[in-house]
Order: C-alpha cells, then sequence, then structure tokens
C-alpha cells in the first residue's frame, strides 16, 4: 500500500458541556484531568444566543489528544460503547463522533461520589500523509482522491479498533 494513502488520526477531542459555570463545571474540569494527565480549557459562549445566554460566559470544558495518548484513549472509548458505532456518526471527511453515557462505563475509571457522574462527546479527526497543507499559512486545497471518505473510515475504524459498524 502506498504509505501516503494510509489512514491515521489527528486528534480527538473530549467535551463535556455543563451548561453553566459553577461547581459542574469544576467537577468536569477536574475528570477529564484525571482521565487523561492533560490540560483542560473551558469553553465559552459566542455571542448572545436566542436561549438568553450572554457571550463569553462559561459553558463546558474540553481536551485535545494527539498520538498514543489519543490512541489509547480511543480504545477505552470503544470499550465504553462495547465496539459499536453507527453509519451515522462518519461525517463526509470520514471523521466520526460518538457519545459516552456515563464517564464511569471506561474501563479502569471509578465512580468518584465528589466528582459524580458525566457524559462526554468524543469527536476524532482522521488524516492521511500530506494534509498540513490545509494548515499552513499560504492555503492549498487537498486533491479530491487523497481526501477520505466515509467509507474508507468505517473499513479503518473496524479493521484496527475491531468496531462492528450498526
Amino acid at each position: 500500500m502506498n504509505p501516503m494513502r494510509k489512514i491515521r488520526i489527528e486528534k480527538i477531542t473530549i467535551n463535556i458541556g455543563c451548561g453553566e459555570a459553577g461547581e459542574n463545571l469544576e467537577k468536569a474540569k477536574t475528570l477529564l484531568e484525571n482521565l487523561t494527565s492533560k490540560k483542560v480549557v473551558i469553553t465559552k459562549t459566542h455571542k448572545r444566543t436566542t436561549f438568553g445566554t450572554a457571550g463569553g460566559r462559561p459553558i463546558g470544558c474540553k481536551l485535545i489528544l494527539r498520538r498514543k495518548d489519543a490512541e489509547e484513549f480511543l480504545k477505552k472509548a470503544f470499550d465504553a460503547i462495547d465496539k459499536k458505532l453507527s453509519k451515522v456518526v462518519f461525517d463526509t471527511q470520514g471523521n466520526f463522533s460518538f457519545g459516552i453515557k456515563e464517564h464511569i462505563d471506561i474501563p479502569g475509571v471509578r465512580y468518584d461520589p465528589e466528582i459524580g457522574v458525566f457524559g462526554m462527546d468524543v469527536c476524532v479527526t482522521l488524516e492521511r500523509p500530506g494534509f498540513r497543507v490545509k494548515r499552513k499559512k499560504i492555503s492549498s486545497k487537498i486533491g479530491k482522491k487523497h481526501l477520505i471518505k466515509p467509507e474508507e473510515a468505517i473499513e479503518w475504524v473496524s479493521k484496527n479498533y475491531g468496531v462492528e459498524i450498526v
């Protein structure tokens, strides 16, 4: 196989939405730090919405994992959802997202009464060698043949992680 056609994980974004600042947000932040031992970023609202939330207010936290950390977490996350994904979770670029209802479903994680139980979103971004051109200052496009199709992503996930596509 051509090494430039090989699919790999660019990043995994883990997100916990709390809806408001305060004790719950601090607990969610602590949980993510304990799960991954990485620094967590607080997410804020963009501007006033129709729901009446003012802009710049903290509403959740997120974390980005790359390389080996991403692969290790993804294996645990797939175990938490019984290694089953729907075809619907894949987008047109081959990326996919899924939710974990309770963080205690992740293998090796114990319930902590001080933190409680949180759900989280796991968003996986895939890439091929050469995708760096889209992040350069002088922007370039990636050729159509080099983009990842949803079918290729489905095949990659099922082959590498043994995930059943429903």
